[in-house]
């Protein structure tokens, strides 16, 4: 990412720019440093100017502290202003808790769209959720990344036989590099469940779930219907809400199973 804009608090943001059309704007989720986003963004940039950022303390944007979902938000602002005042928004993930802020708090959003954000709705995985806010932030704060990490992991319904595998892996080590945003990950999705707010969004909203992604490899301590029943609720509470499933994809879904549901929805 070669470009960057400047936000309120004087940190810096990077981001690619690519495409013409209307502005869509790509956030993250947990772990991510951008590069996720990078296909589905390549894929939207035949129709419009797609804007696909590091969120801060990932891969070349900066970190000021203390951390606060305010200052995200005064990132979203920086990249809207960058990108001429307004623009859609996709959040994948977690990111999409960082969306469903920036509309309640009033940003200039054109239209909204987010993938597999996880609330959680049945008791069992909420009460994990606690648990691991209370365990995480300690982890982090103590430089303990492993700890966190494998606490992310456990909070995604991985077993302890995934978690080794994937320690002994070719990737720990790049997650290890953003382990440090977990806990400030968390901050963004509330208390893991849809935030009655909600209701008071008045864009167009697409929510999507990848309908077979929970209960697979790697989240196999998730219920089936994980993403699809936070996805449910979500839709229920915004006003504007279209509701959409893709059964064959995971929790990164494909750019030409994601693209063509966001390229008509945005236009």
């Amino acid at each position: 990412m070669t470009n960057y804009v400047t936000s309120t608090d004087g940190t810096s943001i990077a981001y690619d720019r690519q495409g013409s059309g209307p502005n869509v704007i790509m956030v993250g989720g947990g772990l991510d440093d951008g590069r996720e986003n990078e296909p589905l963004a390549a894929w939207l940039a035949t129709d419009f100017t797609v804007y696909n950022y590091a969120r801060r303390g990932r891969g070349k944007s900066g970190n000021t502290q203390p951390y606060a979902v305010e200052r995200e938000l005064e990132d979203l602002e920086a990249l809207l202003a960058e990108a001429g005042g307004t623009a859609h928004l996709f959040g994948a993930s977690s990111g999409g808790g960082l969306v469903f802020s920036a509309a309640m708090a009033g940003l200039p959003i054109d239209r909204l769209a987010v993938y597999d954000v996880p609330y959680c709705m049945d008791d069992e995985t909420y009460r994990r959720a606690q648990e691991y806010v209370a365990k995480v932030g300690p982890a982090v704060a103590e430089g303990r990344l492993d700890d966190a990490l494998e606490l992310f992991l456990w909070l995604a319904g991985s077993a302890p036989e995934e978690i080794s595998g994937m320690k002994a892996g070719p990737y720990w080590s790049a997650m290890r590099e953003v382990a440090h945003t977990l806990a400030a990950e968390a901050a963004c999705l509330g208390d893991f469940r849809p935030p009655k707010e909600l209701a008071g969004i008045t864009q167009p909203a697409l929510v999507i779930d990848s309908g077979q992604s929970a209960g697979a490899q790697g989240m196999s301590g998730l219920p089936k219907d994980f993403f699809a029943s936070a996805a449910d609720a979500i839709a229920n509470l915004i006003p504007h809400a279209d509701r959409r499933t893709l059964h064959d994809q995971g929790h990164v879904g494909a750019p030409d199973a994601v693209g063509p549901l966001l390229k008509a929805f945005f236009r």
